[in-house]
Formats: structure tokens, sequence, C-alpha cells
């Protein structure tokens, strides 16, 4: 048994996953199954570090896109990884949200945050904890030096 993610574009799912897999190191398109001629294809198999995703396209222009009930959360080790991934996945019409979220070009919610994020949100000392959140809710893009800071008080 396994549980496969699938995203449901328009008519986008190559040229979203083509992205995803550039900017997610470890990633590789695994499949893609073509419709019709002249038709974009039907799907696309994908893994991002190897969780398992599919991205098909179809969705009826009467039906809504996505929406934050479903996003997709990326634990980095740098600043720089942070600040790559949010630059390019709020290029072209992406927008930033707060907290670490974003909203990429298709519409596909993310949220980027360092690895130690759910440690020092979840750390013993309260007041610590308090204060990292109260960081966090201020900032757009994370920024882990101001987050750090905010554990040690």
């Amino acid at each position: 048994m396994s549980v496969v993610p699938c995203l449901w574009f328009a008519s986008e799912a190559v040229e979203a996953v083509e992205l995803y897999v550039r900017l997610i190191p470890d990633s590789r398109i695994t499949g893609r199954f073509d419709g019709p001629p002249g038709q974009p294809p039907v799907s696309v198999d994908f893994e991002l570090q190897g969780q398992r995703m599919l991205a098909l396209n179809g969705r009826p222009a009467d039906q809504p896109g996505f929406t934050d009930a479903l996003s997709l959360q990326v634990e980095v080790d740098t600043q720089d990884d942070i600040d790559r991934l949010w630059d390019a996945l709020t290029a072209d019409e992406g927008a930033p949200g707060r907290c670490g979220w974003l909203r990429d070009r298709y519409g596909v919610a993310w949220q980027i945050v360092p690895k130690r994020w759910a440690a020092m949100l979840q750390q013993e000392d309260p007041a610590a904890a308090s204060r990292v959140m109260q960081t966090m809710m201020g900032m757009h893009k994370l920024v882990i030096a101001e987050l750090e800071a905010a554990a040690r008080g």
C-alpha cells in the first residue's frame, strides 16, 4: 500500500512538475501518460526527494483550483535554500504569504521552513517557543537567524 498525493491542474502539470524537480534536489520525473495528439499530457508521475507524487491535467474550468487546504512543506538546512526556493516559487505571479507560506504561479501552496523550525516551536521553554512564534508571525519569508535569536531570547 502507498499514498500518492495528486495535484490536479487545468493544463500546466508538465510545466509545474519540471519546475518542482529542478528546484528540489533528488527529485525526478518518473513517468508520463500522454493523451490525444495536440492535447497536454494527461498525467505526470514524479518524485520530490523520494515522495511519489502525481500531477494530473484536466481540472474543469468551473472547478476550484488549489487552496491552502493542501500544501507542500519543504524543510531546508540553510537560509540560502530558503531564499532560492522562495524566490523561484514566488516568481512569475507567485505570491508570498505569512509564516513561510507562499503560493506558486500555478496556485499550489508551499511552506518553506528551516529543519529546526519544529524544534524551536516545540521546545520545553514556553517563553522561548512563544518568542519564536511571535517572530515567525511577523515574517513572510522565514529568516533562520532571526528565529534562532528569538529562541535564545
